[in-house]
């Protein structure tokens, strides 16, 4: 049936360098100790630290903004369903008035 094709790698193009040949180095003792790497210097960003009274805070205000959050999305569905409820019962009423409305004819 369906066979999927596999790539097929192309071959270099063009002048290949060989890899260059590393000497190794012998070691003297006595030699001198390189200098150790330099420190890295200290960020000027401020650190922020969470203390327990921080940490409160901010389970707090978090749980603060999704009761906020929960409280209005009920709120719009609420509107919505009642939004819904008094369009049918305006569609109720309107068929019933238009039905009667013919018998009368």
């Amino acid at each position: 049936m369906l066979r999927p094709k596999l790539p097929v790698m192309p071959q270099p193009t063009g002048v290949a360098t060989p890899p260059a040949v590393v000497e190794p180095t012998a070691l003297t003792p006595g030699s001198p100790v390189p200098p150790p790497a330099p420190v890295a210097p200290a960020s000027s960003r401020p650190v922020v630290q969470l203390t327990p009274g921080t940490a409160l805070a901010l389970v707090g205000g978090g749980t603060a903004v999704v009761l906020v959050l929960g409280a209005v999305l009920v709120s719009l569905l609420l509107a919505v369903a009642i939004t819904g409820a008094s369009v049918a019962v305006c569609a109720v009423v309107l068929r019933s008035l238009l039905a009667s409305d013919a018998k009368r004819r």
